[in-house]
């Protein structure tokens, strides 16, 4: 069996004259000698409220678009045109205008195309027949 170690000792002061190297933990002024530490924000931040006026807006535009379609192939086809052109708004938006906005028209019409389209395909199981065409 190996001998146990003696601990070290407790903390004791340091002898007279020892000045601890700068970036030690315990020296008062750890990292005084490097430049600061770069803080990365955001410049333009996307809040909630740019967000929720995208979706509403988009929201609006939708409906007004869905409501010419007289069938299910018309809405389908109304709502495509519509997202076409909103996906466009909402890269103007992204690269010159409100990124918060962009981000609410770009989910709004996301979910307006999926909402569509999920009609589209639940006729087409139902009935066999492509109702785009």
């Amino acid at each position: 069996m190996t001998d146990r170690q003696v601990s070290w000792p407790a903390a004791e002061p340091p002898p007279p004259g020892y000045v601890p190297p700068r970036g030690m933990p315990h020296s008062p002024m750890m990292f005084s000698g490097l430049p600061p530490r770069p803080v990365y924000r955001e410049p333009h931040p996307v809040t909630a409220g740019p967000v929720v006026a995208g979706l509403t807006a988009t929201a609006a535009w939708f409906v007004l678009f869905g409501s010419l379609g007289g069938s299910l192939g018309s809405y389908a086809w109304w709502t495509i045109g519509a997202a076409l052109v909103a996906w466009a708004v909402a890269g103007v938006l992204a690269v010159l205008g409100d990124r918060g906005v962009a981000v609410g028209v770009a989910v709004a019409s996301g979910l307006a195309l999926a909402l569509s389209m999920g009609l589209v395909v639940w006729r087409w199981t139902d009935t066999l027949d492509w109702p785009l065409w």
